[in-house]
């Protein structure tokens, strides 16, 4: 880490790439073979006797294929952030089966946490008609576009059922990178991002806490950048009276960050097959999707299956996160949303 004349921090190592240079690789992409395909398979069987949200690594034994995935899931966590694993047989599975070998297989990243006020482990990314302009509709459960943004967990992972007839195209950028070029370029926003945002939680509220709560979206921990941001959510929050109007400078901070997101340079696209899972590390990777048009057939409509993963070997995180983390400190499990009278479960379809 060095300093620019303007005293920001600047950072480097893999978290900072961009995606002009990524494109030319290809080893984020990992192609399951057909042993390891058999012995998830054999996982499943094996731990047919555990309910899906009891599951553990033990309940679920990857003999080659375990360690495999614990090295893919460092490099998520401490690498470049991200990895995209090919070749889950999913059309020829059931989906409790999917689901078991899909959540068997988070468990080598980390343990899952809950999605949502309802408890799922296991979420649905999937249009089932809610309003992409209610204030407490959740974007996943449309068609419409969704904006780069973080998630509620230390790790989020996406399993692709079925992709959509047209649009619905996955991307992602390093925001390490991004708040580098911030710095560099508009020292003075890049410390608007630094102060705290109110944030809308959508009707989600944990005991004892309101309706929004303020967190910055950039932040400097353990010697590390973090980044913490969805602008549904902090415009979302504007409906309340008690929240402060976004000022101009604001808004130009979070127009430039979106800005820098979606440019070539730093944004990379996945186009999601079935069976493709997307593993992401939240504190420097911003993800967003395009809005998309489905197959007539519901049983065609594009459909992803997803986890949230509190990993045991994170990051140090700010201690102003406990607001939406309820738990920050490294090796407990952290994230998630958390909600009086909650029943954890793994939901086979969307709800």
């Amino acid at each position: 880490m060095s300093q620019n004349q303007t005293r920001l921090p600047l950072y480097e190592g893999p978290a900072a790439w961009i995606a002009t240079e990524m494109r030319q690789r290809h080893d984020w992409i990992v192609t399951l073979d057909a042993g390891e395909v058999i012995e998830l398979q054999r996982a499943v069987e094996v731990s047919r006797a555990v309910p899906i949200i009891d599951l553990s690594t033990s309940d679920f034994p990857l003999p080659g294929l375990g360690e495999r995935l614990r090295e893919l899931q460092r490099e998520v966590v401490h690498g470049r952030g991200f990895i995209m694993l090919r070749g889950l047989p999913v059309g020829e599975l059931d989906r409790e089966s999917v689901a078991r070998m899909y959540v068997g297989m988070g468990r080598y990243f980390g343990d899952p946490v809950p999605q949502n006020a309802k408890g799922h482990l296991l979420g649905h990314v999937k249009d089932i008609g809610q309003n992409p302009h209610n204030p407490e509709h959740r974007i996943y459960a449309t068609n419409y576009r969704h904006l780069f943004h973080t998630d509620s967990c230390d790790v989020v992972g996406l399993l692709c059922l079925h992709p959509a007839k047209s649009g619905g195209r996955s991307a992602i950028a390093s925001s390490t990178s991004i708040y580098n070029a911030m710095a560099r370029s508009r020292p003075d926003l890049v410390r608007e991002l630094e102060q705290p945002f109110h944030i809308d939680r959508k009707g989600e509220i944990p005991a004892g806490q309101g309706p929004t709560y303020p967190l910055a979206i950039f932040h400097h921990t353990g010697g590390r950048h973090t980044t913490v941001y969805a602008r549904d959510f902090i415009q979302a929050a504007q409906r309340f009276k008690h929240t402060p109007r976004l000022t101009g400078l604001q808004v130009e901070a979070m127009d430039l960050l979106d800005e820098l997101a979606a440019s070539d340079t730093f944004r990379l696209d996945m186009d999601f097959q079935a069976g493709d899972i997307q593993f992401l590390h939240n504190h420097q990777i911003l993800h967003a999707r395009t809005a998309y048009e489905d197959y007539p057939e519901p049983e065609r409509k594009r459909h992803l299956l997803r986890l949230w993963l509190s990993v045991p070997n994170g990051r140090e995180l700010p201690a102003a996160l406990a607001a939406r983390y309820g738990e920050v400190t490294v090796g407990k499990v952290r994230g998630g949303i958390r909600v009086p009278g909650q029943t954890l479960s793994a939901p086979l379809e969307a709800e």
